[in-house]
């Protein structure tokens, strides 16, 4: 039987049923020229000011919303987290960041296990939005009377914004902190007997660097050993230290270990270049904060989450009353940022975990036609 030759047109090529399906691979990390690389091409028409006012109000608001829900560090630190991962894939001009802190949450409550349901969320941000009608407020939980229609639209969005976040992560829900890395690590610098004063201060930056894109270009034992750098600079700068007691480092001789190329790099799996990055940009965050007390960079965090918090928790935001601000006036943490410059060691060069992919990135999320494989990890890895 002679079957019908069909026209050159009319067959299907291999090269348009590949281009139906596509592979987006996670990845954990971006090097500080990518993140430099896609946060211009998503800013717009903003200037780097207007970006980083539009950023820190947005960390702030889920600091106030999650510290009101009750819910712990590692879901507030998150949620931040992945707000700056989806604004290098997503214009800031094509969505209102109460959306995008809303569905960062969210997520990031799924991730912990710390799950709330979206009208739960949604009833905490119109209390932080509206005090004075919170505190004005009738119900035993605190919570203003909205419209449901206004609610449900809301709603809407945050799910919309959900869908979204779940594929700029790959739908990994694998989150690693730094924090434990600043209580093990800081065991280490100081031997036997651990300085609380200074793993203490490292601990509220590693809180700050949050508000910074350092956890999306550097692992969290990175981010821990720079913030505990960073403390103990804080701690030594312009004092004569000692160590708390014997057989311990003085955070001035931590410090000068640090700030230098040594053994250490191969211990804790990094590089000083590394370290100094962060710490300026923590560093740029405190300048700023110490120039606007009103400013909150480390607000206090319940240790885990209440699915019943009290009136009084609902209807006064002072009810999580911030930490006392860190003890350092403006001059001093600008002598201190020039001192870090005047010794900090050229840039070092980083290679990226998928060269030359991360600008297709935004062209897979979204998609409604075709078929996206996601992958949990980077190319390499991911396929082996």
């Amino acid at each position: 039987m002679d079957y019908p030759v069909l026209p050159p047109q009319d067959i299907p090529s291999q090269s348009s049923q590949s281009q139906a399906s596509h592979i987006k691979y996670h990845l954990p990390y971006f090097t500080p020229v990518e993140v430099e690389h896609l946060s211009d091409k998503q800013r717009g028409k903003l200037s780097v000011t207007q970006e980083e006012k539009i950023r820190q109000q947005a960390c702030g608001f889920m600091e106030a919303v999650g510290a009101k829900i009750g819910f712990p560090r590692k879901t507030i630190a998150t949620a931040q987290n992945l707000y700056h991962r989806f604004h290098l894939f997503f214009p800031r001009k094509d969505f209102n960041f109460y959306d995008v802190s809303h569905a960062s949450l969210y997520v990031s409550s799924k991730m912990h296990d710390t799950l709330k349901k979206p009208r739960e969320i949604l009833m905490v941000s119109y209390a932080v939005r509206s005090p004075e009608l919170a505190a004005k407020s009738k119900s035993i939980a605190g919570e203003i009377d909205v419209d449901p229609a206004i609610v449900e639209q809301e709603r809407q969005r945050l799910l919309a914004v959900e869908r979204l976040l779940l594929e700029v992560i790959s739908f990994n829900f694998t989150s690693r902190m730094p924090f434990p890395y600043v209580i093990k690590v800081g065991r280490k610098l100081k031997g036997e007997w651990p300085q609380e004063k200074l793993t203490k201060l490292a601990w509220r930056l590693t809180i700050d660097s949050y508000r910074t894109l350092a956890n999306l270009e550097f692992p969290p034992h990175v981010v821990a050993l720079s913030c505990l750098y960073l403390a103990a600079l804080l701690s030594s700068f312009e004092e004569n230290t000692s160590p708390e007691r014997p057989g311990s480092n003085s955070s001035q001789q931590i410090a000068e270990t640090l700030g230098k190329p040594g053994p250490w790099e191969r211990q804790f799996q990094t590089q000083v270049q590394d370290l100094e990055e962060i710490a300026h940009a923590v560093m740029d965050l405190l300048i700023v904060a110490s120039q606007n007390p009103q400013a909150n960079t480390s607000p206090t965090t319940p240790s885990s989450p209440s699915p019943h918090l009290s009136r009084s928790q609902h209807t006064h935001p002072a009810a999580h009353a911030p930490l006392p601000p860190i003890p350092y006036k403006t001059d001093q943490l600008i002598r201190l940022k020039i001192a870090m410059r005047e010794r900090e060691h050229p840039p070092r060069e980083r290679e990226s975990l998928a060269p030359g992919q991360v600008e297709n990135e935004a062209s897979l999320l979204g998609r409604n036609e075709g078929t996206v494989r996601f992958l949990f990890g980077p190319p390499g890895i991911a396929d082996a």
